[in-house]
């Protein structure tokens, strides 16, 4: 296979710098990025925050206004409402399926998240810019699960709904 990305594997097509700069997601293949976010229902938002400044709180209210059932995950929140919802100690805590877990953590503890995704199941492991974790991708990836790195799902939303 070479240096071609696998197929559950969305790339952006342009240095990480210029993306950010424009705010875009450019990806290989915007389609099938529309096709994940139009068949999926559920969205778990890992490290949401009552801060209303703060990506994890926006980006969640955007999706949502998208029709998305979010679920809200952050250990510290547990019982909190956000946003209108309840928020869940963890992944284990979400009553149904997964579609996206979508993830705003530090790409070091994304390894845990990565375990527990596992566990619960879902259809897609989508991190956040700046929560890339390069061998959780990676494993992922030859598991042959779908992995969103580094795009916003708020501007994917946005552009492709």
């Amino acid at each position: 296979m070479g240096d071609r990305p696998s197929p559950n594997r969305l790339r952006s097509t342009i240095p990480s710098e210029i993306q950010e700069a424009i705010a875009l997601p450019i990806v290989e293949d915007p389609e099938r990025l529309r096709s994940i976010l139009k068949r999926s229902r559920t969205v778990a938002v890992v490290g949401i925050s009552p801060d209303e400044s703060r990506p994890s709180h926006f980006v969640s209210e955007v999706v949502k206004s998208y029709g998305f059932k979010i679920y809200l995950i952050n250990p510290e929140h547990q019982g909190e409402e956000i946003l209108g919802e309840k928020v869940l100690a963890s992944l284990r805590d979400v009553p149904e399926k997964i579609d996206i877990i979508d993830v705003f953590r530090r790409p070091e503890a994304v390894y845990r998240l990565a375990e527990e995704a596992r566990e619960k199941g879902f259809g897609t492991f989508w991190l956040q810019p700046g929560t890339e974790n390069e061998g959780v991708i990676k494993a992922l990836d030859r598991e042959g699960r779908t992995v969103v790195p580094g795009i916003c799902i708020k501007t994917c939303c946005q552009l492709l709904l």
